[in-house]
């Protein structure tokens, strides 16, 4: 393998890493916000969100939409190419 092809996989498994941590510092703040008792009648439709749930509900879409997906995407590519032997 070329070293500068090395280096690029090993960069991208820093920056997948650097996002999982990223990502753990996410979930530590949502686990900090309260989960309200009218939750249900905000997602419902029914009431305007307050911070908390709008906070909880905006951390998860981007862990689930964004960060989740660009973690995979960049071990995947890391990857590509080498055998399993090699993994």
């Amino acid at each position: 393998m070329h070293d500068v092809e090395t280096a690029a996989r090993t960069e991208m498994e820093g920056v997948a890493a650097g996002l999982e941590a990223f990502e753990e510092r996410l979930k530590l703040l949502r686990s900090t916000l309260p989960v309200s008792d009218r939750e249900d009648l905000m997602f419902a439709g029914e009431e305007d969100y307050d911070f908390p749930t709008e906070a909880r509900s905006v951390i998860e879409c981007v862990l689930t939409d964004w960060i989740a997906p660009a973690i995979r995407d960049l071990r995947d590519a890391a990857a590509y190419g080498k055998s399993p032997s090699r993994l």
